[in-house]
């Protein structure tokens, strides 16, 4: 056969396109939303050559078999734990809350599989020094065990103070457990990981799938970040281990984002969360301590961790339950705003209700399509009444969300797809007036540092930018 001849390529573009139709009726068949559906299935029919291969990476659904086989590691991981006494300790602890404002979040107590426990003290770390300043000294302190997991780690100067240290506590005998997600830590080097393991540190890899083809795997990503240490001090929020997140890397310095420290009984569930993604990755489970007292009074806390294997959509009906259950304001932080209809839906109907609506995004894209996504549905969201700003002096990354004057969640979800179905997250909620306040002094503040988007702002933009967000909302449901 002649391969330069018209031929050929009729044949070949006939194939393509009959395979782009067979991977279209697929998706019809398995992907998880019908949005996700159409996009997938309208771009394999009639552009093929440019969406099979990413079908094949992004949305092909081999993950059926990857569900059942988590649900029965966690099963497994359960029954190892109550073996060590350790659920009925959390039950026990439980806190008959009589808080209107926990009342009012009537889906929480079911979509948490842990329960809301009192007597925790919550402080806020509100930039990458104030973050790793306060773990590094908890690690530092460290006697027992010490629980690290990121999405990200970077072979940097902050990712080798992180490896200096860990190698230094291993050292005096502490048992150092490491936990990082494959593709978030793609570009992280093999002698990293080696050297810890070589000096008696415990570190694994969470991974969807093993193999060489799991790198180009975007899809069931574990981007929680929890540091633990031993059993009493524990760590969770938006920032990764990398320079960026100190600000040291441009063009999106200073890099503005928040963690929370927290103590008291809720480090049972940060945990038992840590133990489970350790359990999928290593088929043991690491020391889990239980101090057996804790101070009285306190922050009322419940600890979400959401993921794809779970019976329901548990982050985004979060977001719908608490946005619902808000009376008079809902502020949101994100770093990507691709909600989908159920949670959009929800915003509108608050904006009806009277409720102050605030969402804060960055001025500065770290991910083009998905800003482009993003800035149209902001326009659609200020011609819906709800109030839009973008965050001036850096790359805005933080993950918080502030309901009234009680509620507050801060953690790892972004407003996004991805991590409403596809990421394994983790949210601390907590119900507290004071601790409430505090959040509400930080957001101001970032509120005063940003710039409103108005109407004016959609119709001045340039129609060549209009059709490239419009672009980009068709695939956002995969993004």
């Amino acid at each position: 056969m002649d391969y330069h001849s018209p031929q050929f390529f009729a044949y070949l573009i006939g194939a393509t396109h009959f395979i782009g139709a067979i991977a279209a009726l697929h998706a019809v068949f398995t992907v998880r939303t019908a949005q996700g559906s159409i996009a997938w299935a309208l771009s394999l029919l009639f552009i093929p050559y440019l969406t099979l291969i990413p079908y094949l990476v992004f949305g092909s659904r081999t993950f059926d078999a990857y569900i059942q086989a988590r649900r029965q590691a966690n099963q497994e991981m359960h029954v190892a734990m109550a073996d060590l006494n350790w659920r009925p300790w959390v039950e026990e602890a439980l806190a008959a809350s009589n808080s209107p404002a926990y009342a009012g979040l009537r889906g929480l107590s079911k979509l948490g599989r842990m329960p809301c426990l009192a007597n925790n003290q919550v402080s806020l770390l509100v930039n990458g020094k104030a973050t790793f300043d306060a773990i590094f000294s908890a690690i530092e302190q460290a006697r027992d065990t010490v629980l690290v997991q990121f999405f990200i780690i970077h072979d940097d100067l902050l990712g080798r103070r992180l490896h200096d240290l860990l190698l230094r506590k291993a050292a005096e005998g502490v048992k150092i457990y490491v936990l990082y997600d494959r593709v978030g830590s793609h570009a992280l080097p093999a002698r990293y990981s080696q050297s810890l393991r070589e000096g008696g540190v415990e570190i694994r890899a969470f991974a969807t799938k093993r193999g060489w083809f799991n790198r180009f795997q975007v899809n069931f990503r574990n981007h929680r970040k929890i540091v633990v240490v031993d059993g009493v001090q524990g760590f969770l929020g938006g920032h990764n281990v990398g320079d960026e997140y100190l600000g040291a890397r441009m063009p999106l310095s200073p890099w503005r984002d928040t963690h929370v420290q927290v103590t008291g009984p809720v480090l049972a569930c940060l945990q038992e969360s840590f133990a489970e993604d350790w359990y999928w990755a290593a088929r043991k489970l690491p020391p889990l301590i239980l101090p057996e007292t804790y101070p009285e009074n306190g922050v009322l806390c419940q600890v979400l961790a959401s993921g794809p294997a779970d019976p329901q959509e548990t982050c985004s009906l979060f977001f719908v339950d608490a946005i619902q259950a808000a009376q008079h304001r809902v502020w949101i932080t994100s770093p990507y705003f691709i909600p989908d209809e159920a949670v959009f839906a929800s915003l509108r109907l608050a904006v009806m209700r009277g409720v102050d609506v605030r969402i804060l995004i960055p001025a500065r894209p770290d991910h083009r399509i998905v800003y482009a996504a993003s800035s149209l549905f902001a326009f659609e969201a200020v011609r819906a009444g709800i109030r839009m700003f973008r965050y001036q002096p850096g790359f805005l990354h933080q993950k918080v969300m502030l309901v009234d004057d009680d509620v507050a969640a801060i953690g790892s979800a972004n407003l996004d797809n991805r991590s409403f179905r596809l990421n394994f997250e983790i949210t601390l909620v907590t119900i507290d007036p004071g601790f409430a306040g505090t959040v509400e002094s930080m957001l101001l503040e970032d509120f005063e540092q940003s710039r409103e988007i108005t109407l004016e702002d959609s119709r001045d933009t340039h129609r060549l930018q209009q059709l490239g967000m419009r672009i980009a909302r068709l695939i956002s449901p995969i993004l």
